[in-house]
């Protein structure tokens, strides 16, 4: 009898939105249950017990770590932790065995890669799920976890206009990916020479996704019920000089947030560099969702661990 194809969580456009529905139903009840629990109480359903992830780094992370280690251990289970320079992977070892190996000494993987093209080469043998942490091409964690931290703020974010400010980089193409699912309107405003991938706007055009570019972050933020920013200078980027002068007229700073709507919220996944792309009054001020939104990467990420194991 043939073993069935693990749940692997790559993107958030190859998943059905229903699925990704649930996992966010599942994250809402998951975090309501705990109000004033101990941080390191497991659930009472413990959907991972008796469960092991494994982690593996090829970025330094401190949000990813330590969310994925306390989301294992709230569903019961447990967490084995390395950076690949601790692994064979630093002295040439494939990632294709890499994966076959630990397909048989845990039950699940996730990885914070440099590339993402390692995550698909390691999804295609592994027989254990794979869940993206990080990679250049997307952030899909994070995108559930400022999901459920706008509607915690804000209510539904069905039929809202988020304004992505900044780097057309790989947490704005995860916005892209999210849009048509959950039914919201993009703008994003970025100089062309860091628009968003040309890839994630015609996927999300085939969907009817309500996505407008611009190079103008006046015009993008007009009227935004939310506002996002994310660093200019993102690890592995070579050019910092040339984005932080290129970018410069697209920081989000009290006059920008005042072309959005008076109730506009802001976002940003962290970690921040007040007085480049943000200054310190926005990301410090009560509009700010940022420190909502770092903590439930806990919340999101248990429900998606728990729909790969397949207890969603």
């Amino acid at each position: 009898m043939s073993q069935a194809a693990p749940r692997h969580f790559l993107d958030l456009w190859r998943l059905e939105p229903h699925d990704l529905k649930a996992i966010m139903a599942d994250a809402r009840a998951r975090k309501a249950a705990r109000v004033g629990w101990p941080k390191g109480k497991p659930d009472p359903d413990r959907p991972a017990e008796g469960r092991t992830l494994a982690m593996i780094f090829q970025k330094n992370s401190t949000r990813t770590r330590f969310s994925f280690d306390a989301a294992m251990r709230q569903l019961g289970g447990d967490v084995i932790i390395s950076t690949a320079s601790d692994m064979q992977l630093d002295r040439g070892e494939t990632i294709e065995d890499t994966a076959r190996v630990l397909s048989r000494m845990v039950d699940a993987v996730m990885i914070r890669a440099n590339s993402h093209d390692d995550l698909e080469r390691f999804a295609a043998v592994s027989t254990v799920p794979l869940v993206n942490g990080l990679s250049n091409r997307s952030h899909p964690c994070q995108i559930l976890a400022d999901i459920l931290a706008y509607e915690e703020r804000c209510g539904s974010i069905e039929g809202k206009t988020l304004a992505w400010v900044g780097d057309g980089n790989n947490v704005c193409s995860t916005f892209i990916h999210a849009a048509p699912v959950f039914g919201f309107s993009l703008r994003i405003a970025s100089p062309a020479k860091y628009a968003p991938d040309g890839t994630d706007l015609a996927r999300a055009a085939e969907l009817q996704a309500r996505i407008h570019v611009t190079e103008d972050p006046i015009e993008g933020v007009a009227g935004a019920d939310c506002v996002i920013a994310d660093t200019w200078v993102s690890m592995g980027d070579t050019d910092a000089e040339d984005r932080l002068a290129t970018l410069a007229p697209y920081q989000v700073n009290a006059a920008l947030m005042a072309r959005a709507k008076p109730d506009a919220v802001f976002m940003h996944d962290l970690p921040a560099h007040r007085g480049e792309e943000v200054t310190g009054e926005v990301l410090d001020g009560p509009r700010s969702l940022a420190w909502d939104e770092a903590e439930n990467r806990i919340h999101a990420q248990k429900s998606v661990l728990a729909w790969c194991l397949g207890a969603i």
